[in-house]
């Protein structure tokens, strides 16, 4: 273990275990398979364990604060945990996800990382699931919508269905026409500004979508090889893009379609510009990547999809309060505004809005959406479908999802 313990970056989740109020600790790159569960008597270590005190250091810091005598050991034998787990930025971790990223890379593509367990894992079923959240639904007869722009949820299907399958539902001739996809998809372990490529085709139940490589080499040669793949290995197990691509897959098969070629872009957070009170548009890497990619695309038939939720707010996500009718009321208010902001292509505005409340709805698609507006430019699009779903058995905390079409 290095002198300096420090945590990588991690999802603490308060979790009942054993009867107990604890703490679980989540590695999102699921560098390995032992899951730690600590008491919450011992969650100060956490804030101490940055990579600027000894393992002696941390002791003392821990001891001052909370006033506890605990012996020292206990502190040697939870980075000791923390270390068997893969949890702490050090030696071990880093050979580990090294290794992890060779074999990623090996595959001949990019596995469903959640099928099996967030949707079946076999066609005939996953068909008739998909299905069934479109019964009832007619679509007027009027011409064929042939836009750009899709925005879809990455929610559980569970609680979006209804939404994902209008709007792709809509989207068929838009995909029959296209000749490339390109979805950029938020990524949840993503650092500050990131953009993350990977050379490995996204597989679903229904096949495997091919992908351009060239386009991807000349993307990431506009942000820098080095940065364009720094992440790759979140792609691996993060569902953002993957509950999109299965819709896609799935309309391509119900209509008969060619399968099309699919870059996949997993974006990070714009925290640091709300946090500097910088903005994106002067964002050199950003603004390279987004000029490559229109010039390189300008010639052909694109559909661009974010595959975004909205709002988390309510007691699940932090918040001292629960909402209530009036609460969710405004939640909608502000979330229709950022839906005609997107439906005009008006990324400026879409910006702008997050800004002003510094994130506090807790944007999950913020920034993905952003690229995909300053791609597409100035348009105009409607709304398909909107929905709050309930984020805890009480239905104190919400989501918020919508489906557009973007022209």
């Amino acid at each position: 273990m290095e002198s300096y313990p420090k945590l990588r970056a991690l999802d603490f989740q308060p979790v009942q275990y054993k009867g107990q109020h604890m703490w679980f600790l989540r590695d999102p790159l699921h560098l390995s398979d032992i899951q730690l569960f600590v008491p919450t008597t011992l969650a100060p270590l956490f804030a101490f364990t940055d990579g600027t005190r000894t393992s002696k250091e941390i002791h003392t810091a821990f001891c001052q604060l909370t006033g506890a005598n605990m012996p020292f050991e206990v502190v040697t034998e939870a980075l000791d945990r923390l270390d068997e787990a893969c949890l702490l930025d050090n030696e071990r971790a880093r050979k580990v996800r090294e290794m992890q990223l060779v074999k990623y890379r090996s595959e001949p593509y990019r596995l469903p990382s959640i099928a099996g367990h967030g949707y079946p894992s076999q066609v005939d079923e996953l068909a008739k699931l998909l299905e069934s959240y479109d019964a009832g639904d007619e679509v007027e007869h009027s011409s064929p919508w042939l836009g750009r722009g899709v925005i879809s949820p990455h929610i559980d299907y569970n609680r979006g269905g209804s939404v994902y399958a209008k709007v792709w539902k809509r989207a068929h001739a838009a995909i029959e026409a296209a000749d490339l996809v390109i979805i950029f998809g938020t990524d949840h372990s993503g650092g500050s500004g990131t953009i993350t490529l990977t050379h490995q085709p996204y597989a679903t139940p229904y096949g495997v979508f091919p992908t351009d490589r060239d386009l991807i080499e000349k993307l990431a040669e506009a942000i820098g090889e080095e940065t364009a793949f720094a992440d790759e290995l979140h792609h691996r197990d993060e569902h953002s893009i993957e509950l999109s691509a299965v819709w896609l897959h799935h309309i391509i098969q119900r209509n008969g379609l060619a399968n099309k070629p699919m870059i996949p872009i997993l974006v990070g957070s714009f925290q640091h510009f709300l946090a500097n009170g910088e903005h994106p548009i002067d964002d050199r890497r950003l603004n390279s990547f987004i000029e490559v990619l229109q010039r390189e695309t300008i010639k052909r038939r694109i559909l661009a999809v974010a595959s975004v939720d909205l709002a988390h707010v309510g007691p699940h996500f932090g918040d001292g309060y629960k909402m209530d009718v009036q609460q969710k009321e405004d939640i909608r208010h502000f979330d229709q505004l950022l839906m005609s902001a997107a439906t005009e292509g008006n990324a400026a505005s879409w910006y702008r809005q997050i800004a002003a409340i510094q994130d506090r709805n807790r944007i999950c698609g913020f920034a993905p959406t952003y690229l995909l507006l300053r791609y597409l430019g100035a348009t105009n699009g409607h709304e398909i479908a909107y929905d709050q779903c309930p984020a805890d058995p009480e239905g104190t905390s919400i989501v918020s999802i919508c489906g557009l079409l973007v022209n």
